[in-house]
């Protein structure tokens, strides 16, 4: 209102002497500081009718003379009227400017992978439970199956013959260290006994033969053990760990084939059309990943077979 009132005084010492104000309505731009910035309009009009005694004069135009306060004021308010590239006003008190361009926030992209993350682990789950329970249909790879429960049991038999191994490897070891030590027992008899010189002597080269035939086994065994630790807890390992993930995916593409198989049976709308084509897109997606790590399976389950005869085969 102060600024208003000085547009007022103004007026009235700008107007020539006889010249009345009939009417004065004020229009201004500015803020409004009880509502914390917002911008706000108020449409003034300044009329000024001219009246001059003793004549019938034209009115005069609409003239607006604001004195320098006035003129500060607009000044400093227009200053805080920053117009982006859309044309759209955009107050700031002071500082920075702000951009018109969205700027991508990486909590909300975040948020979507982990709605999309639960999204899938619900589909998933939901479609284990109905395998369980005997209500879902899943789809099946016999052949491949039965060679996936084959690798399965072989591991379990192989760990087993893996565990005799590394005991055989153990006493032998303790046999070929007891059989050397005897020998240099009956050596330093067959030295110390002139009457049994040659028993002695005879048995002290028997014994140290053992040991030599035995350290040669013994390196065979634990090449052998080297070997069949390298099947099991590598070769097989890393071959189940597809297997999982095999089984992963296949969960995934018959969660995704139920989803779209029941948006099929539904009504087909304006609402379901999209969301059948992202399902189908989905399922598409779901179903490609399913036949490379079915693929991927088989190629291994092969390449392991192959290894597997070599290796016993050399031992």
């Amino acid at each position: 209102f102060l600024f208003y009132s000085n547009i007022a005084k103004d007026l009235k010492h700008s107007l020539p002497a006889g010249l009345g104000l009939s009417e004065t309505q004020i229009t201004s731009h500015g803020f409004d500081s009880t509502k914390g910035g917002l911008l706000k309009q108020e449409h003034i009009k300044v009329r000024v009718h001219t009246r001059i005694a003793g004549s019938s004069a034209p009115p005069l135009p609409s003239v607006m003379s604001p004195s320098r306060v006035a003129a500060s004021q607009l000044a400093q308010q227009g200053s805080d009227l920053i117009v982006p590239a859309g044309g759209q006003r955009t107050q700031t008190k002071s500082g920075p400017v702000i951009l018109a361009d969205e700027i991508k926030n990486p909590a909300m992209e975040k948020l979507e992978l982990v709605r999309k993350w639960s999204l899938n682990t619900y589909k998933c789950t939901r479609q284990i439970i109905s395998e369980k329970l005997g209500r879902g249909s899943r789809t099946v790879d016999l052949e491949l199956e039965a060679q996936i429960d084959i690798l399965r049991d072989n591991k379990k038999k192989y760990e087993n013959i893996l565990r005799l191994a590394q005991t055989l490897s153990t006493q032998l070891f303790q046999m070929v260290h007891t059989q050397r030590q005897l020998g240099d027992a009956f050596a330093d008899l067959s030295l110390k006994s002139l009457e049994l010189h040659e028993e002695f002597g005879y048995n002290a080269d028997t014994q140290k033969l053992l040991a030599k035939n035995g350290e040669t086994l013994l390196g065979a065994i634990n090449f052998f053990i080297a070997s069949v630790n390298t099947l099991v807890n590598k070769t097989i390992e890393d071959t189940l760990m597809t297997v999982k993930q095999y089984e992963s995916a296949r969960i995934e593409y018959d969660a995704y084939r139920t989803d779209l198989e029941e948006l099929n049976l539904g009504p087909r709308d304006a609402n379901t059309l999209p969301k059948i084509e992202q399902s189908q897109h989905m399922f598409q997606a779901h179903k490609e990943k399913y036949d490379k790590m079915r693929n991927d399976v088989s190629i291994k389950l092969k390449f392991l077979e192959e290894n597997k005869v070599n290796l016993f085969f050399t031992f």
